[in-house]
């Protein structure tokens, strides 16, 4: 990406979405795409890209269901103020409407619940005020961190669990 291509990018991208470094495994595909969080509030969005759609030219179902199962999962472990990763064990997905090139996409959670070893979280991925997605899923809360941080990881332990990242 030439540094024109950033800036225009960056000019798209709603003001307080921070860029999801690289580094992070199968979510790298998404890539370039960005968080925000708003007091406990966390939103994911992207650019579509052409590398985000599928032979019919509309964003691939998978990009658009790894993008919600990062929002969801990070949505809990926000809820619980715990430096840990958030496992999926069921989501379950309705399409409504296709994501299309160039527009920006943004997941909104309008359930976000955690108990003691299980969190829950659904939401939608929007094109503007368009719902084109709808996720509900449920996750595994651990009491440890479920990632191991070396001198590799740093920088993404640190994105993914906060500053508290062991």
């Amino acid at each position: 990406m030439t540094m024109d291509d950033q800036e225009s990018t960056s000019a798209l991208v709603p003001e307080g979405f921070v860029l999801v470094p690289d580094g992070m495994g199968f979510a790298d595909s998404l890539r370039p795409f960005y968080r925000r969080i708003v007091d406990k509030e966390v939103s994911f969005g992207m650019l579509v890209e052409e590398k985000h759609l599928n032979p019919m030219g509309i964003v691939h179902g998978g990009a658009l269901m790894t993008l919600a199962d990062i929002a969801a999962a990070n949505s809990i472990r926000v809820l619980r103020e715990k430096p840990a990763a958030s496992p999926t064990i069921n989501l379950s997905f309705d399409f409504m409407a296709p994501g299309r090139l160039g527009h920006w996409l943004e997941t909104r959670s309008d359930h976000v619940q955690a108990k003691r070893r299980f969190g829950f979280c659904s939401g939608a991925i929007f094109d503007g005020d368009k719902a084109i997605l709808r996720y509900s899923g449920t996750f595994y809360c651990p009491d440890h961190g479920g990632l191991v941080v070396t001198n590799d990881n740093t920088e993404q332990a640190k994105f993914l669990l906060g500053d508290d990242a062991p």
